[in-house]
């Protein structure tokens, strides 16, 4: 499982670089072709702050995350872990579906930083909002300042953790009246309202670029299957708009993971920077489900500990 913008932060996979040669060597790998797409290097980006530092600036996330991610899978794989599917949150998608065979890492690295170009080129500064509470008892707060980003999981008590997205100009007012209510809420180290209408204007040029130069991924098939957060599906090809979708559309997680139920049970393995797509499934199994969900890398330097679990 591969998680989107909001899960980075400053040293993130530091244990796995240093000692980790697997790791190490698809980061250095990737940050030389991301070092030709930006002129500078996304690892001393992650690595240079300490973590207490907010980590936001898309141009350096968006690669950021994609390229964290992917090392880790293939840490993984290369090690004897398997995937039987992918699953993309979000941007996510990205290096899911780039394990997944629907396309090389080299394309995949040029299409996340161009998507990370057009937003800081179009789009008005804003960012998302995590929300722990009943959508009713904040729907005052957030109509018509927010737009839903996503339902992660809705817990035994019916109460649901989802994400919001606005402008910059509406965050602190949001934030006032959910604590005003007493509504648990976090914002979220991003600096734009994605999966929200604010987004929009970076769709056209960022189109653009994949039709003068990847028509090749229209339909493209893969190894493997791809799940779909946005789609709350099983994709086996790649729908001419993926690309867009999966940071547009609103995140379907509690769909998604009953889709997969139905064939389960599962090892649902957390590949994200944060572990935090493991702990959606946790709080999300049914109670009779057999499956499990195991996170590797998180923000406590636990990921070789983690990753020694995953061969026992």
């Amino acid at each position: 499982m591969f998680s989107g913008q909001g899960s980075q932060y400053h040293q993130m996979g530091r244990d796995l670089f240093d000692n980790d040669a697997m790791f190490r060597e698809t980061m250095t790998r990737l940050d030389a072709l991301a070092q030709d797409l930006l002129g500078e290097s996304v690892i001393d980006a992650i690595y240079s702050a300490s973590r207490e530092e907010v980590f936001d600036r898309t141009l350096m996330t968006h690669p950021a995350i994609f390229m964290v991610e992917y090392a880790l899978a293939q840490r993984l794989i290369r090690g004897g872990v398997k995937p039987d599917m992918t699953l993309g949150s979000s941007l996510g998608s990205f290096a899911a579906a780039t394990v997944a065979g629907y396309l090389d890492e080299e394309t995949a690295l040029a299409i996340v930083v161009k998507q990370a170009v057009a937003f800081e080129a179009c789009c008005e500064p804003g960012s998302m909002i995590a929300v722990h509470g009943n959508p009713r008892s904040c729907e005052e707060v957030l109509a018509g300042r927010s737009e839903l980003a996503g339902v992660n999981f809705i817990d035994v008590h019916g109460v649901s953790h989802f994400a919001v997205s606005a402008v910059e100009a509406d965050l602190a007012e949001i934030e006032s009246g959910l604590r005003e209510r007493s509504v648990t809420h976090q914002r979220l180290p991003v600096s734009f309202a994605y999966h929200s209408r604010w987004i929009d204007e970076a769709r056209t040029p960022f189109e653009s670029f994949l039709r003068s130069g990847f028509k090749v991924l229209c339909g493209a098939t893969g190894r493997l299957p791809l799940v779909c957060c946005e789609q709350a599906t099983a994709l086996t090809s790649l729908p001419e708009d993926f690309f867009w979708r999966v940071v547009r559309g609103s995140i379907r997680f509690p769909e998604t993971l009953a889709l997969l139920e139905r064939n389960g049970p599962h090892r649902y393995i957390d590949v994200g920077p944060s572990g935090t797509l493991a702990n959606f499934v946790k709080y999300g199994l049914p109670a009779n489900s057999g499956s499990i969900a195991l996170p590797t890398m998180t923000p406590f330097g636990q990921a070789q500990k983690n990753i020694a679990v995953l061969f026992q």
